[in-house]
């Protein structure tokens, strides 16, 4: 049971000494390994070596989209025709890469391209209203949507209405009705016939950009070698990474292949945004991505104008992509500084109101948070208290609302059953948007929670841990930590391996940053550096000579000074009484 200190529960990895034995023999690695593979649900050397070795010819066919044939048909008219397109991106990470891509694939085609991403800290009420204008004074006759789109039948229904087409690629969760369109690409639709649903926005702008190309080959109006689509991959691991796409199947392909495009990438201006963030272009991993990239990037959605991430993704000027690359960085600190008001704002709330906590999901609502940030804090607040949440700023008596869930309560079917109270709402099982009038929020907020109370046991809202193996010091080598490279890259679905042993405290920890620990540990006479990130408030438990612990930790490298050692990320601990 997790105690008061919300300490997680630990999973116990999957015991199955059968298939450990097969795969350790199969695959010539080591036991740990093959342990860390059961407890993630292989059960067939076939499944591990599609995981391990999967390339890019194993990517599924992009047109196992239903509406793929019409969607490249039309864009292949609009370019016989010498018409203007127009991309429309959502305004993330996910939207910008999506929307930089299809500009790049189809320019480097020869097309007239515009693109719109909307604002949210514009004045303007209507962004598909806007979108449309822009269209008609380029005189674009195509509009083609990424990332978005799914949800907007009303807002669409304007573009048809101006005798404009249009083609919807999106990855989010459709509501029953759908937008009339050319075509519409989207792996979650109810009948979908493409077998990957956790294509990301960007992932499904790759695909219609692979089913073109494939189209122009077949018509023999383009070589087979013509356009090299791995160009592109930078694009594709960035916005995956960054919209916490799942990385397991075709997007483990896309994002392992992507990361090693991102080293040779022509994008100068993502050089320079990887530098500004301390990093070199041939070393970015996917946490780089999503803690110091992509932030960086989603601050000018936020708080600022998205376009700017396209320019920078775009341009081909070194001085203006250093320029542009600088600017985030300052909107990024901007961004930090909003944030940490809100935050501790958001938590004064809820220190102040501690029957909150009696309901098993959490709905709260200010006049003084930020729009653009309380996706960051709701996804935080989720995230620490293991409760499905939804944070509503509200301005002008419009609220717009974030939510994040825990895996237990997929929340588009609550939402669903309060549509009535809602303007909109859209998104993903597991994070989502809504739009709500002032006056209907404490009706929506009270129907919300008794849903959730009725849908979710005690047990759910314990944080867990999951455990991967039992590892001693003995086995934590840099060869071992080498072979672990092979599970990689990690992220969503995917996460690094958890592993856990017994170890002897060999001297009180230390506060190192303000709020991290560090652990002295022995186990097996072998002495390692453990770091508990903010962790020090635990510092007291943990004052005992020679105390016994069971930890439960991640191992990497820490390059210091040019010189290799292993550390260990301590995720969580026990004391163990003697």
């Amino acid at each position: 049971m997790a105690n008061e200190a919300n300490e997680p529960v630990w999973l116990e990895p999957k015991k199955n000494e059968r298939l450990i034995a097969l795969f350790e023999k199969e695959f010539n690695i080591h036991p740990v390994t093959a342990q860390v593979l059961t407890t993630r649900g292989f059960e067939t050397p076939e499944q591990i070596h599609d995981f391990l070795y999967a390339k890019l010819p194993n990517l599924h066919a992009p047109n196992l989209f239903k509406d793929m044939d019409k969607a490249v048909q039309r864009i292949y008219e609009a370019f016989q025709r010498k018409e203007s397109i127009l991309i429309y991106g959502d305004n993330d990470v996910d939207g910008m890469t999506g929307t930089t891509l299809l500009i790049d694939f189809f320019r480097n085609l020869g097309a007239n391209v515009f693109f719109y991403l909307p604002n949210r800290n514009s004045l303007k009420k209507n962004p598909i209203k806007e979108a449309l204008e822009f269209a008609k004074q380029n005189e674009c006759r195509l509009i083609i949507t990424v990332d978005c789109g799914i949800t907007g039948v009303e807002d669409l229904k304007a573009i048809s209405d101006q005798n404009v087409d249009l083609i919807i690629t999106d990855h989010h969760e459709p509501t029953d009705k759908l937008p009339h369109c050319i075509a519409t690409l989207n792996p979650k639709l109810l009948k979908s016939t493409y077998p990957n649903r956790n294509l990301t926005g960007v992932g499904v702008a790759f695909k219609l950009a692979h089913a073109y190309t494939n189209y122009l080959i077949s018509k023999e109006d383009i070589l087979g070698n013509y356009i090299d689509l791995k160009q592109y991959l930078d694009l594709v691991a960035l916005g995956t990474i960054a919209d916490m796409g799942a990385l397991t199947e075709e997007n483990r392909i896309l994002v392992r292949y992507g990361l090693i495009q991102m080293q040779k990438t022509h994008r100068i201006g993502l050089v320079k945004l990887v530098k500004v963030c301390g990093l070199k272009i041939q070393d970015v991993t996917t946490m780089d991505i999503a803690s110091k990239i992509a932030p960086r990037l989603n601050s000018l959605g936020r708080i600022a104008d998205p376009i700017k991430g396209i320019e920078l993704l775009i341009t081909r000027d070194s001085s203006e992509a250093e320029k542009l690359a600088k600017e985030l960085d300052l909107r990024n600190l901007e961004r930090q500084q909003i944030e940490k008001k809100d935050s501790e704002d958001v938590e004064q709330m809820l220190a102040s109101n501690p029957d909150i906590f009696k309901d098993k999901a959490i709905v709260i609502y200010s006049e003084n948070w930020h729009p653009g940030i309380i996706p960051i804090i709701t996804a935080r607040i989720a995230k620490q208290y293991n409760r499905p949440t939804i944070i509503i700023a509200l301005e002008n008596d419009i609220g717009k609302g974030s939510i994040r869930t825990i895996p237990e309560f997929p929340v588009l079917s609550a939402l669903k059953e309060c549509a009535d109270l809602l303007i909109n709402y859209g998104g993903h099982d597991y994070a989502a948007g809504l739009t709500i009038s002032r006056e209907n929020i404490e009706t929506f907020k009270q129907r919300f929670l008794t849903i959730a109370n009725k849908a979710i046991e005690d047990k759910d809202i314990y944080p867990k841990l999951q455990i991967d193996a039992n590892a001693g010091f003995k086995d934590l080598t840099f060869d071992f930590l080498e072979s672990l490279s092979l599970l990689e890259p990690f992220g969503n679905e995917n996460p690094a391996p958890v592993f856990y042993c017994e170890a002897k405290q060999v001297w009180p920890p230390k506060v190192v940053g303000k709020t991290h620990l560090k652990l002295f540990l022995e186990e097996s006479d072998r002495f390692l550096e453990g770091i508990g990130f903010n962790m020090a408030s635990r510092k007291q438990s943990l004052l005992t000579k020679n105390l016994k612990l069971r930890i439960a930790f991640t191992p990497h490298v820490n390059n210091y000074l040019n010189k290799s050692s292993i550390q260990l990320q301590i995720r969580d601990f026990k004391i163990i009484e003697e």
